[in-house]
Protein backbone atom coordinates (compact mmCIF):
# COMPACT_ATOMS: atom_id res chain seq x y z
CA UNK A 1 0.00 0.00 0.00
CA UNK A 2 1.24 3.23 -1.37
CA UNK A 3 2.12 5.80 1.81
CA UNK A 4 1.35 9.54 1.21
CA UNK A 5 2.90 12.28 3.36
CA UNK A 6 1.12 15.06 4.72
CA UNK A 7 1.53 17.65 2.20
CA UNK A 8 0.77 14.59 -0.76
CA UNK A 9 -2.87 14.21 1.81
CA UNK A 10 -3.76 18.26 1.34
CA UNK A 11 -2.86 18.13 -2.19
CA UNK A 12 -5.29 15.26 -3.01
CA UNK A 13 -7.71 16.73 -0.82
CA UNK A 14 -8.13 19.69 -2.14
CA UNK A 15 -8.15 18.22 -5.64
CA UNK A 16 -10.66 15.98 -4.90
CA UNK A 17 -12.84 19.13 -2.90
CA UNK A 18 -12.73 20.84 -6.30
CA UNK A 19 -13.29 18.06 -8.74
CA UNK A 20 -17.52 18.45 -7.32
CA UNK A 21 -17.01 22.42 -7.93
CA UNK A 22 -15.96 21.99 -11.44
CA UNK A 23 -18.28 19.61 -12.67
CA UNK A 24 -20.80 21.73 -10.78
CA UNK A 25 -19.99 24.63 -13.11
CA UNK A 26 -19.37 22.70 -16.34
CA UNK A 27 -23.09 21.40 -15.24
CA UNK A 28 -24.73 24.26 -14.83
CA UNK A 29 -22.85 26.57 -17.47
CA UNK A 30 -23.74 24.22 -20.13
CA UNK A 31 -27.30 24.45 -18.93
CA UNK A 32 -27.09 28.39 -19.17
CA UNK A 33 -25.52 28.27 -22.73
CA UNK A 34 -28.24 25.94 -24.11
CA UNK A 35 -31.26 28.12 -22.47
CA UNK A 36 -29.27 31.52 -23.90
CA UNK A 37 -29.41 29.79 -27.06
CA UNK A 38 -32.35 28.57 -27.22
CA UNK A 39 -33.83 31.66 -26.17
CA UNK A 40 -31.60 34.14 -28.42
CA UNK A 41 -32.32 31.87 -31.34
CA UNK A 42 -36.21 32.06 -30.35
CA UNK A 43 -35.49 35.76 -29.85
CA UNK A 44 -33.85 36.05 -33.16
CA UNK A 45 -36.91 34.16 -34.98
CA UNK A 46 -39.11 36.69 -33.88
CA UNK A 47 -37.01 39.59 -34.98
CA UNK A 48 -37.07 38.12 -38.21
CA UNK A 49 -40.82 37.47 -38.33
CA UNK A 50 -41.59 41.08 -37.50
CA UNK A 51 -39.12 42.25 -40.13
CA UNK A 52 -40.75 40.16 -42.41
CA UNK A 53 -43.88 41.24 -42.20
CA UNK A 54 -43.04 44.57 -42.52
CA UNK A 55 -41.74 43.84 -45.74
CA UNK A 56 -44.46 41.79 -46.59
CA UNK A 57 -46.70 44.80 -45.78
CA UNK A 58 -45.00 47.09 -47.85
CA UNK A 59 -45.17 44.40 -50.51
CA UNK A 60 -48.70 43.92 -49.96
CA UNK A 61 -49.59 47.84 -49.98
CA UNK A 62 -47.82 48.56 -53.12
CA UNK A 63 -49.37 45.06 -54.84
CA UNK A 64 -53.18 46.54 -53.42
CA UNK A 65 -52.21 50.02 -55.44
CA UNK A 66 -53.91 48.50 -59.04
CA UNK A 67 -57.22 47.04 -56.91
CA UNK A 68 -57.80 50.84 -55.85
CA UNK A 69 -56.37 52.28 -59.05
CA UNK A 70 -58.50 50.01 -61.45
CA UNK A 71 -61.85 51.43 -60.05
CA UNK A 72 -61.17 55.33 -60.36
CA UNK A 73 -63.38 57.11 -62.65
CA UNK A 74 -60.51 58.58 -64.75
CA UNK A 75 -58.94 55.14 -65.68
CA UNK A 76 -62.13 53.42 -66.36
CA UNK A 77 -62.70 56.21 -68.88
CA UNK A 78 -59.38 55.97 -70.38
CA UNK A 79 -60.19 52.21 -70.86
CA UNK A 80 -63.42 53.07 -73.54
CA UNK A 81 -61.09 55.08 -75.69
CA UNK A 82 -60.11 54.14 -78.29
CA UNK A 83 -58.87 55.70 -81.56
CA UNK A 84 -59.51 56.27 -84.94
CA UNK A 85 -56.44 57.86 -86.46
CA UNK A 86 -52.82 57.64 -84.32
CA UNK A 87 -53.26 60.83 -82.03
CA UNK A 88 -55.01 61.71 -78.86
CA UNK A 89 -57.59 64.32 -79.11
CA UNK A 90 -57.09 67.05 -76.16
CA UNK A 91 -59.78 65.42 -74.18
CA UNK A 92 -57.50 62.41 -73.98
CA UNK A 93 -54.66 64.07 -73.31
CA UNK A 94 -56.31 65.89 -70.22
CA UNK A 95 -57.54 62.42 -69.18
CA UNK A 96 -53.54 61.40 -69.23
CA UNK A 97 -52.55 64.23 -67.23
CA UNK A 98 -54.95 64.09 -64.49
CA UNK A 99 -54.14 59.97 -64.52
CA UNK A 100 -50.52 60.56 -64.08
CA UNK A 101 -51.12 63.22 -61.36
CA UNK A 102 -52.95 60.46 -59.67
CA UNK A 103 -50.53 57.88 -60.07
CA UNK A 104 -47.54 60.21 -58.76
CA UNK A 105 -49.95 60.48 -55.46
CA UNK A 106 -49.94 57.29 -55.35
CA UNK A 107 -46.42 56.45 -55.71
CA UNK A 108 -45.80 59.02 -52.97
CA UNK A 109 -48.03 57.46 -50.30
CA UNK A 110 -45.41 54.81 -50.08
CA UNK A 111 -41.79 54.96 -48.51
CA UNK A 112 -40.58 52.70 -50.74
CA UNK A 113 -39.72 54.14 -54.46
CA UNK A 114 -42.04 52.44 -57.11
CA UNK A 115 -43.64 53.10 -60.31
CA UNK A 116 -46.93 52.79 -61.88
CA UNK A 117 -47.71 51.72 -65.36
CA UNK A 118 -51.19 51.30 -66.82
CA UNK A 119 -51.59 49.75 -70.38
CA UNK A 120 -54.38 50.63 -72.22
CA UNK A 121 -54.79 47.75 -74.96
CA UNK A 122 -57.63 49.22 -76.91
CA UNK A 123 -55.04 52.73 -77.24
CA UNK A 124 -51.78 50.59 -77.70
CA UNK A 125 -50.13 53.14 -75.14
CA UNK A 126 -48.63 52.71 -71.55
CA UNK A 127 -48.99 55.68 -68.80
CA UNK A 128 -46.60 56.80 -66.19
CA UNK A 129 -45.64 59.07 -63.99
CA UNK A 130 -43.83 60.97 -66.24
CA UNK A 131 -44.86 59.63 -69.85
CA UNK A 132 -46.86 58.07 -72.24
CA UNK A 133 -46.15 55.98 -75.06
CA UNK A 134 -46.60 53.27 -77.01
CA UNK A 135 -46.02 49.37 -76.40
CA UNK A 136 -45.38 46.25 -77.92
CA UNK A 137 -48.37 43.97 -77.25
CA UNK A 138 -46.61 40.60 -77.86
CA UNK A 139 -43.85 41.29 -75.36
CA UNK A 140 -46.02 42.59 -72.63
CA UNK A 141 -48.11 39.43 -73.23
CA UNK A 142 -44.86 37.58 -72.21
CA UNK A 143 -44.00 39.59 -69.14
CA UNK A 144 -47.72 39.32 -67.63
CA UNK A 145 -47.68 35.91 -65.34
CA UNK A 146 -49.53 35.71 -62.02
CA UNK A 147 -47.61 36.43 -58.69
CA UNK A 148 -44.92 38.84 -58.58
CA UNK A 149 -42.04 38.56 -61.21
CA UNK A 150 -38.31 38.94 -59.96
CA UNK A 151 -36.11 40.00 -62.78
CA UNK A 152 -32.21 41.03 -61.84
CA UNK A 153 -31.25 44.33 -63.83
CA UNK A 154 -27.32 42.54 -64.46
CA UNK A 155 -25.41 39.08 -63.83
CA UNK A 156 -23.32 41.11 -61.50
CA UNK A 157 -22.98 40.27 -57.94
CA UNK A 158 -24.57 43.72 -56.09
CA UNK A 159 -27.14 44.53 -58.44
CA UNK A 160 -30.44 45.62 -57.81
CA UNK A 161 -33.73 43.08 -58.32
CA UNK A 162 -36.54 44.42 -59.74
CA UNK A 163 -40.15 43.01 -58.63
CA UNK A 164 -43.16 43.12 -60.58
CA UNK A 165 -46.78 42.72 -60.52
CA UNK A 166 -49.20 42.74 -63.18
CA UNK A 167 -53.24 43.25 -62.31
CA UNK A 168 -55.40 42.38 -65.89
CA UNK A 169 -59.24 43.84 -65.63
CA UNK A 170 -61.10 41.98 -66.57
CA UNK A 171 -59.48 39.35 -64.42
CA UNK A 172 -61.02 36.85 -66.23
CA UNK A 173 -58.41 37.91 -69.31
CA UNK A 174 -54.85 37.70 -67.20
CA UNK A 175 -54.20 34.29 -69.56
CA UNK A 176 -55.03 36.22 -72.86
CA UNK A 177 -53.72 39.79 -72.22
CA UNK A 178 -54.78 40.71 -75.54
CA UNK A 179 -58.54 40.72 -74.74
CA UNK A 180 -57.80 43.03 -71.70
CA UNK A 181 -59.22 46.19 -70.75
CA UNK A 182 -56.39 47.47 -68.54
CA UNK A 183 -53.45 46.27 -67.76
CA UNK A 184 -51.90 47.88 -63.97
CA UNK A 185 -48.00 47.18 -63.65
CA UNK A 186 -46.43 47.74 -60.40
CA UNK A 187 -42.55 47.29 -59.66
CA UNK A 188 -39.71 48.37 -57.35
CA UNK A 189 -36.27 47.49 -57.23
CA UNK A 190 -34.71 46.12 -54.23
CA UNK A 191 -32.87 48.93 -53.05
CA UNK A 192 -35.93 49.31 -51.13
CA UNK A 193 -35.45 45.94 -49.21
CA UNK A 194 -31.81 46.98 -48.61
CA UNK A 195 -32.86 49.83 -46.92
CA UNK A 196 -34.80 48.13 -45.15
CA UNK A 197 -31.96 45.66 -43.89
CA UNK A 198 -29.87 48.41 -43.55
CA UNK A 199 -32.17 49.81 -40.67
CA UNK A 200 -32.58 46.78 -39.33
CA UNK A 201 -28.78 45.79 -38.83
CA UNK A 202 -28.54 49.44 -37.01
CA UNK A 203 -30.56 48.21 -34.25
CA UNK A 204 -29.19 44.49 -33.85
CA UNK A 205 -26.21 42.82 -34.05
CA UNK A 206 -26.58 40.30 -36.60
CA UNK A 207 -25.94 40.93 -40.52
CA UNK A 208 -29.12 39.88 -42.09
CA UNK A 209 -29.52 39.42 -46.12
CA UNK A 210 -33.03 37.26 -48.31
CA UNK A 211 -32.23 34.69 -50.40
CA UNK A 212 -33.81 32.69 -53.03
CA UNK A 213 -31.78 29.68 -54.37
CA UNK A 214 -32.83 30.11 -57.84
CA UNK A 215 -32.51 34.06 -58.24
CA UNK A 216 -29.54 35.17 -55.52
CA UNK A 217 -28.72 37.42 -52.51
CA UNK A 218 -30.07 40.67 -51.55
CA UNK A 219 -27.40 41.56 -49.27
CA UNK A 220 -27.80 45.11 -46.92
CA UNK A 221 -25.06 47.40 -48.08
CA UNK A 222 -22.22 46.51 -45.56
CA UNK A 223 -22.63 42.86 -46.07
CA UNK A 224 -19.93 40.46 -45.78
CA UNK A 225 -20.09 39.30 -48.96
CA UNK A 226 -17.52 36.30 -48.84
CA UNK A 227 -19.11 35.05 -45.66
CA UNK A 228 -22.04 35.06 -46.36
CA UNK A 229 -21.20 33.59 -49.34
CA UNK A 230 -19.70 30.22 -47.41
CA UNK A 231 -22.46 30.50 -45.10
CA UNK A 232 -24.97 29.64 -48.07
CA UNK A 233 -22.79 27.21 -49.24
CA UNK A 234 -23.10 25.02 -45.63
CA UNK A 235 -26.80 26.32 -45.86
CA UNK A 236 -27.68 24.85 -49.56
CA UNK A 237 -25.93 21.47 -48.73
CA UNK A 238 -29.22 20.26 -46.88
CA UNK A 239 -33.36 21.34 -46.84
CA UNK A 240 -34.22 25.02 -45.72
CA UNK A 241 -36.81 24.80 -43.06
CA UNK A 242 -39.15 28.33 -42.44
CA UNK A 243 -38.43 29.52 -39.26
CA UNK A 244 -35.27 27.28 -37.76
CA UNK A 245 -32.12 28.45 -36.17
CA UNK A 246 -28.61 26.46 -37.19
CA UNK A 247 -25.15 26.33 -35.70
CA UNK A 248 -22.53 26.37 -38.61
CA UNK A 249 -18.95 26.76 -38.48
CA UNK A 250 -17.06 29.20 -41.14
CA UNK A 251 -13.07 29.62 -40.83
CA UNK A 252 -12.88 28.03 -36.91
CA UNK A 253 -15.72 30.02 -36.09
CA UNK A 254 -18.83 29.45 -35.06
CA UNK A 255 -22.17 31.35 -35.99
CA UNK A 256 -25.95 31.37 -35.14
CA UNK A 257 -28.20 31.19 -38.33
CA UNK A 258 -31.55 32.46 -38.39
CA UNK A 259 -34.15 32.23 -41.26
CA UNK A 260 -37.59 33.11 -41.71
CA UNK A 261 -39.25 32.17 -45.43
CA UNK A 262 -41.84 34.48 -46.87
CA UNK A 263 -44.70 33.27 -48.18
CA UNK A 264 -45.77 35.97 -50.58
CA UNK A 265 -41.84 36.65 -52.43
CA UNK A 266 -40.55 32.84 -51.64
CA UNK A 267 -37.60 34.80 -50.45
CA UNK A 268 -35.59 33.13 -47.36
CA UNK A 269 -34.69 36.37 -44.67
CA UNK A 270 -31.42 35.20 -43.45
CA UNK A 271 -29.36 36.54 -40.19
CA UNK A 272 -26.11 35.69 -38.57
CA UNK A 273 -24.22 36.54 -35.23
CA UNK A 274 -20.84 34.80 -34.27
CA UNK A 275 -21.24 32.93 -31.22
CA UNK A 276 -18.28 34.18 -29.94
CA UNK A 277 -19.64 37.38 -29.34
CA UNK A 278 -23.06 36.00 -28.13
CA UNK A 279 -21.10 33.74 -25.78
CA UNK A 280 -18.80 36.86 -24.81
CA UNK A 281 -20.22 37.36 -21.58
CA UNK A 282 -20.79 33.48 -20.46
CA UNK A 283 -17.02 33.31 -21.70
CA UNK A 284 -15.50 36.11 -19.58
CA UNK A 285 -17.27 34.16 -16.67
CA UNK A 286 -15.85 30.93 -17.66
CA UNK A 287 -12.53 32.64 -17.46
CA UNK A 288 -12.90 34.38 -13.96
CA UNK A 289 -14.42 31.16 -12.73
CA UNK A 290 -10.83 29.60 -14.43
CA UNK A 291 -8.79 31.69 -12.88
CA UNK A 292 -10.50 31.89 -9.55
CA UNK A 293 -10.69 28.24 -9.55
CA UNK A 294 -6.65 27.85 -10.68
CA UNK A 295 -5.81 30.99 -8.08
CA UNK A 296 -7.76 28.68 -4.51
CA UNK A 297 -6.20 25.94 -5.78
CA UNK A 298 -2.49 27.16 -5.89
CA UNK A 299 -2.90 28.65 -2.36
CA UNK A 300 -3.92 25.41 -1.40
CA UNK A 301 -1.11 23.89 -2.26
CA UNK A 302 0.52 26.97 -0.87
CA UNK A 303 -1.37 26.34 2.68
CA UNK A 304 -0.39 22.85 2.03
CA UNK A 305 3.48 23.72 1.68
CA UNK A 306 3.06 25.47 4.31
CA UNK A 307 1.45 22.99 6.94
CA UNK A 308 4.08 20.14 5.42
CA UNK A 309 7.30 22.65 6.26
CA UNK A 310 5.86 24.09 9.03
CA UNK A 311 4.51 21.44 11.07
CA UNK A 312 4.76 17.52 9.42
CA UNK A 313 8.58 18.65 8.79
CA UNK A 314 9.46 19.96 12.08
CA UNK A 315 7.55 17.13 14.01
CA UNK A 316 9.37 14.50 11.72
CA UNK A 317 12.61 15.89 12.56
CA UNK A 318 11.79 15.67 16.16
CA UNK A 319 10.45 12.06 15.35
CA UNK A 320 13.91 11.20 14.35
CA UNK A 321 15.75 12.71 16.71
CA UNK A 322 13.90 10.83 19.00
CA UNK A 323 14.78 7.41 17.31
CA UNK A 324 18.34 8.69 17.11
CA UNK A 325 18.76 9.44 20.99
CA UNK A 326 17.19 6.22 21.68
CA UNK A 327 19.72 4.46 19.82
CA UNK A 328 22.09 6.25 21.06
CA UNK A 329 23.24 8.92 19.14
CA UNK A 330 23.40 11.75 21.48
CA UNK A 331 25.03 14.09 19.27
CA UNK A 332 21.74 14.65 17.65
CA UNK A 333 21.05 17.76 16.86
CA UNK A 334 17.76 19.93 15.22
CA UNK A 335 18.15 22.82 13.01
CA UNK A 336 16.41 25.66 14.33
CA UNK A 337 14.31 27.63 11.58
CA UNK A 338 12.27 30.64 12.20
CA UNK A 339 10.40 31.69 15.47
CA UNK A 340 7.23 29.62 15.78
CA UNK A 341 6.35 27.29 18.35
CA UNK A 342 8.69 24.76 16.57
CA UNK A 343 11.72 26.59 16.65
CA UNK A 344 10.99 27.01 20.84
CA UNK A 345 10.81 22.72 20.79
CA UNK A 346 13.92 22.42 18.73
CA UNK A 347 15.71 24.59 21.22
CA UNK A 348 14.47 22.77 24.27
CA UNK A 349 15.31 19.42 22.67
CA UNK A 350 18.71 20.15 21.93
CA UNK A 351 19.11 21.92 25.77
CA UNK A 352 18.11 18.27 26.92
CA UNK A 353 19.92 16.59 24.36
CA UNK A 354 23.15 18.85 25.44
CA UNK A 355 22.39 17.87 28.90
CA UNK A 356 21.94 14.17 28.68
CA UNK A 357 25.17 13.91 26.56
CA UNK A 358 27.05 15.64 29.08
CA UNK A 359 25.43 14.07 32.36
CA UNK A 360 26.46 10.45 29.86
CA UNK A 361 29.90 11.94 29.17
CA UNK A 362 30.33 12.56 32.90
CA UNK A 363 29.07 8.99 33.49
CA UNK A 364 31.24 7.63 31.13
CA UNK A 365 33.96 9.52 32.51
CA UNK A 366 33.76 8.29 36.45
CA UNK A 367 33.59 4.53 34.86
CA UNK A 368 36.65 5.43 33.42
CA UNK A 369 38.48 6.42 36.04
CA UNK A 370 37.39 3.81 37.77
CA UNK A 371 38.62 1.51 35.18
CA UNK A 372 41.58 3.11 35.02
CA UNK A 373 41.97 3.20 39.17
CA UNK A 374 41.69 -0.74 38.94
CA UNK A 375 44.16 -0.51 36.24
CA UNK A 376 46.67 1.55 38.57
CA UNK A 377 45.22 -1.09 41.22
CA UNK A 378 46.29 -4.05 38.66
CA UNK A 379 49.63 -2.10 37.99
CA UNK A 380 50.38 -1.93 41.74
CA UNK A 381 49.84 -5.32 42.35
CA UNK A 382 52.39 -6.42 38.83
CA UNK A 383 54.85 -3.78 40.13
CA UNK A 384 56.26 -5.50 43.02
CA UNK A 385 56.76 -8.66 40.52
CA UNK A 386 58.38 -6.63 38.00
CA UNK A 387 60.33 -4.96 40.61
CA UNK A 388 61.68 -8.41 41.64
CA UNK A 389 62.67 -9.57 38.02
CA UNK A 390 64.70 -6.35 37.87
CA UNK A 391 66.07 -6.41 41.21
CA UNK A 392 66.99 -9.87 41.42
CA UNK A 393 69.03 -8.95 37.57
CA UNK A 394 70.79 -6.54 39.84
CA UNK A 395 71.67 -8.80 41.86
CA UNK A 396 73.52 -11.10 39.86
CA UNK A 397 75.03 -8.97 37.46
CA UNK A 398 76.43 -7.06 41.07
CA UNK A 399 77.83 -10.58 41.96
CA UNK A 400 79.10 -11.15 38.32
CA UNK A 401 80.83 -7.54 38.77
CA UNK A 402 79.43 -6.02 36.26
CA UNK A 403 78.91 -2.58 37.19
CA UNK A 404 77.75 -1.42 33.59
CA UNK A 405 74.67 -3.88 33.67
CA UNK A 406 73.43 -2.36 37.41
CA UNK A 407 74.01 1.06 36.42
CA UNK A 408 72.27 0.85 33.29
CA UNK A 409 69.39 -1.19 34.91
CA UNK A 410 68.89 1.60 37.77
CA UNK A 411 68.63 3.89 35.29
CA UNK A 412 66.03 2.67 33.31
CA UNK A 413 64.08 1.60 35.99
CA UNK A 414 64.24 4.72 37.82
CA UNK A 415 62.85 6.55 34.32
CA UNK A 416 59.85 4.24 34.02
CA UNK A 417 59.19 4.79 37.18
CA UNK A 418 59.15 8.14 37.13
CA UNK A 419 57.02 8.70 34.11
CA UNK A 420 54.50 6.25 35.60
CA UNK A 421 54.43 8.55 38.90
CA UNK A 422 53.28 11.66 37.04
CA UNK A 423 50.17 10.24 35.27
CA UNK A 424 48.41 13.51 36.55
CA UNK A 425 48.88 15.27 33.72
CA UNK A 426 46.01 14.42 30.60
CA UNK A 427 48.07 14.99 27.94
CA UNK A 428 51.63 14.30 27.15
CA UNK A 429 53.78 14.57 24.29
CA UNK A 430 54.27 11.32 21.68
CA UNK A 431 58.35 12.00 22.34
CA UNK A 432 57.81 11.52 25.84
CA UNK A 433 55.49 8.25 25.23
CA UNK A 434 57.94 6.87 22.81
CA UNK A 435 60.51 7.73 25.17
CA UNK A 436 59.01 6.22 28.26
CA UNK A 437 58.32 2.81 25.82
CA UNK A 438 62.00 2.80 25.15
CA UNK A 439 63.25 2.66 28.46
CA UNK A 440 60.64 -0.57 29.20
CA UNK A 441 61.98 -2.03 26.02
CA UNK A 442 65.60 -1.61 27.44
CA UNK A 443 64.66 -3.11 30.56
CA UNK A 444 63.25 -6.24 28.85
CA UNK A 445 66.13 -6.28 26.63
CA UNK A 446 68.58 -6.46 29.56
CA UNK A 447 66.52 -9.65 30.63
CA UNK A 448 66.03 -11.24 28.08
CA UNK A 449 68.70 -10.49 25.21
CA UNK A 450 67.00 -12.37 22.25
CA UNK A 451 64.45 -9.48 22.43
CA UNK A 452 65.42 -6.63 19.83
CA UNK A 453 63.62 -3.85 19.35
CA UNK A 454 63.34 -0.73 16.66
CA UNK A 455 61.30 2.26 16.38
CA UNK A 456 60.72 4.79 13.79
CA UNK A 457 58.27 8.09 13.91
CA UNK A 458 58.32 10.94 11.92
CA UNK A 459 59.39 14.16 13.84
CA UNK A 460 57.09 16.51 13.58
CA UNK A 461 54.70 13.83 15.01
CA UNK A 462 56.84 13.57 17.87
CA UNK A 463 55.15 17.22 19.24
CA UNK A 464 51.43 15.63 19.27
CA UNK A 465 50.22 15.58 22.46
CA UNK A 466 48.62 12.25 23.24
CA UNK A 467 47.00 10.65 26.56
CA UNK A 468 49.57 9.03 28.52
CA UNK A 469 50.28 5.41 29.23
CA UNK A 470 48.90 4.63 25.30
CA UNK A 471 51.40 2.93 24.23
CA UNK A 472 52.85 0.79 27.23
CA UNK A 473 49.85 -1.36 27.56
CA UNK A 474 49.96 -2.76 23.81
CA UNK A 475 54.17 -3.02 23.95
CA UNK A 476 53.29 -4.81 26.96
CA UNK A 477 50.77 -7.21 25.61
CA UNK A 478 53.18 -7.41 22.88
CA UNK A 479 55.94 -8.77 25.07
CA UNK A 480 54.19 -10.74 27.59
CA UNK A 481 52.15 -12.59 24.89
CA UNK A 482 54.50 -12.69 22.06
CA UNK A 483 57.96 -12.57 22.80
CA UNK A 484 58.25 -14.28 26.43
CA UNK A 485 55.79 -17.26 25.65
CA UNK A 486 58.16 -17.95 22.52
CA UNK A 487 61.51 -19.40 22.74
CA UNK A 488 62.91 -17.77 19.45
CA UNK A 489 64.57 -14.54 19.44
CA UNK A 490 62.07 -11.82 19.71
CA UNK A 491 60.91 -8.70 17.71
CA UNK A 492 58.76 -5.50 18.99
CA UNK A 493 58.78 -2.83 15.92
CA UNK A 494 57.20 0.24 16.79
CA UNK A 495 56.27 2.56 13.48
CA UNK A 496 54.10 6.08 13.01
CA UNK A 497 52.58 7.25 9.35
CA UNK A 498 49.98 10.12 8.99
CA UNK A 499 47.80 10.78 5.79
CA UNK A 500 45.91 13.75 5.00
CA UNK A 501 45.83 14.41 9.03
CA UNK A 502 45.00 10.69 9.99
CA UNK A 503 47.91 9.44 12.69
CA UNK A 504 48.48 5.74 12.86
CA UNK A 505 51.12 4.37 15.47
CA UNK A 506 51.82 0.56 15.16
CA UNK A 507 53.13 -2.02 16.95
CA UNK A 508 54.67 -5.22 15.65
CA UNK A 509 55.70 -7.92 17.11
CA UNK A 510 56.70 -11.56 15.61
CA UNK A 511 55.40 -13.74 18.14
CA UNK A 512 52.63 -16.89 17.81
CA UNK A 513 50.40 -13.93 16.89
CA UNK A 514 46.37 -14.13 16.40
CA UNK A 515 44.23 -15.90 14.00
CA UNK A 516 41.23 -13.54 11.82
CA UNK A 517 38.32 -15.09 14.22
CA UNK A 518 40.55 -14.37 17.19
CA UNK A 519 41.45 -11.11 16.13
CA UNK A 520 37.71 -10.27 15.46
CA UNK A 521 36.50 -11.42 18.93
CA UNK A 522 38.86 -9.22 20.11
CA UNK A 523 37.65 -6.03 18.35
CA UNK A 524 34.26 -6.92 19.17
CA UNK A 525 34.96 -7.16 22.96
CA UNK A 526 36.22 -3.25 22.77
CA UNK A 527 32.94 -1.99 21.59
CA UNK A 528 31.51 -3.98 24.55
CA UNK A 529 31.40 -3.43 28.56
CA UNK A 530 34.95 -4.72 29.96
CA UNK A 531 34.38 -8.32 31.35
CA UNK A 532 36.14 -10.56 33.41
CA UNK A 533 38.13 -11.94 30.18
CA UNK A 534 39.09 -8.36 28.64
CA UNK A 535 42.30 -7.41 29.31
CA UNK A 536 42.08 -3.74 31.40
CA UNK A 537 44.75 -2.60 29.93
CA UNK A 538 44.01 -2.66 25.81
CA UNK A 539 40.08 -1.64 26.47
CA UNK A 540 41.14 1.05 28.51
CA UNK A 541 43.67 2.21 25.91
CA UNK A 542 40.69 1.91 23.51
CA UNK A 543 38.14 4.09 25.61
CA UNK A 544 40.35 6.37 26.11
CA UNK A 545 41.48 6.84 22.73
CA UNK A 546 37.58 7.13 21.59
CA UNK A 547 37.00 9.80 24.68
CA UNK A 548 39.78 12.01 23.84
CA UNK A 549 39.88 12.24 20.06
CA UNK A 550 35.94 11.21 19.18
CA UNK A 551 34.74 8.58 17.12
CA UNK A 552 37.20 8.59 14.32
CA UNK A 553 40.16 7.38 16.82
CA UNK A 554 40.34 3.66 18.10
CA UNK A 555 42.33 0.72 17.99
CA UNK A 556 43.07 -1.92 15.54
CA UNK A 557 44.50 -5.50 15.68
CA UNK A 558 45.78 -7.24 12.70
CA UNK A 559 48.33 -9.62 11.25
CA UNK A 560 51.96 -8.33 11.31
CA UNK A 561 53.96 -8.78 8.35
CA UNK A 562 57.09 -10.12 10.65
CA UNK A 563 54.59 -13.48 11.51
CA UNK A 564 53.15 -11.90 14.66
CA UNK A 565 50.39 -9.40 16.14
CA UNK A 566 49.82 -5.44 14.71
CA UNK A 567 48.44 -3.68 17.29
CA UNK A 568 47.45 0.27 16.02
CA UNK A 569 46.20 3.24 17.35
CA UNK A 570 44.64 5.60 15.35
CA UNK A 571 43.42 9.30 15.52
CA UNK A 572 42.84 12.29 13.51
CA UNK A 573 44.78 15.40 14.13
CA UNK A 574 42.68 18.78 13.61
CA UNK A 575 45.82 20.68 12.55
CA UNK A 576 46.61 18.26 9.95
CA UNK A 577 50.39 18.14 10.28
CA UNK A 578 52.19 18.06 7.11
CA UNK A 579 54.57 15.13 6.20
CA UNK A 580 58.43 14.98 7.08
CA UNK A 581 60.87 12.84 6.30
CA UNK A 582 63.03 13.25 8.86
CA UNK A 583 62.48 10.70 11.94
CA UNK A 584 63.46 9.56 15.37
CA UNK A 585 64.91 6.19 15.02
CA UNK A 586 65.77 3.58 18.12
CA UNK A 587 67.12 0.36 17.29
CA UNK A 588 68.44 -2.39 20.13
CA UNK A 589 69.75 -0.03 23.22
CA UNK A 590 68.48 3.30 22.84
CA UNK A 591 67.98 6.26 20.34
CA UNK A 592 69.86 6.30 16.96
Amino acid sequence: MIKLNFYTKIVTLAVIMMIPIMLLYFYSNKITTDVLSEELGASNINQLVFFQNQVNTNIELVSSWPNLLIHDPDILSFQDIFLEDGYLNLDAINLVKRIQNKLSLQESSSNWDSSISIYSPSLGRVVTERDAQRYEAKDLNKEIRPGWQVEKVTEDEGEPFVFSWYTVSPFSAERHPETANTIIKVEFDSSNIQDMLDRFKSDGRGDPFYFRKDMGVIYNRTANHELVGRLLQELEGGQLEDGENRILEVNGDQYMVSMVLSEDTGWYLIDYMPLSEIMQPIDQSNRLFYVSAGGLLLFSFLAAYMLYSQVQVPIRQLVAGFKRLAAGDYAVRMQRKGSHEFSFLADRFNQMVEQIQQLFEKVYMEKIHVREARLKQLQSQINPHFFYNCFSFMTSMAKLKKHEAVIAMSHHLSRYYRYTTRQERELVPLEEEIEFVTHYLEIQNMRMPRLSYSIELPQRMGRLSVPPLMLQPLVENAVIHGIEQNAENGLIRITAEFDQGCMKVHVDDNGRGMNEQDIFALEEKLHRPMDELMGCGVWNVYQRMRLRFGESAGLAFSRSAYGGLRATLYWTDPESISASSNLYKCTGGGWK
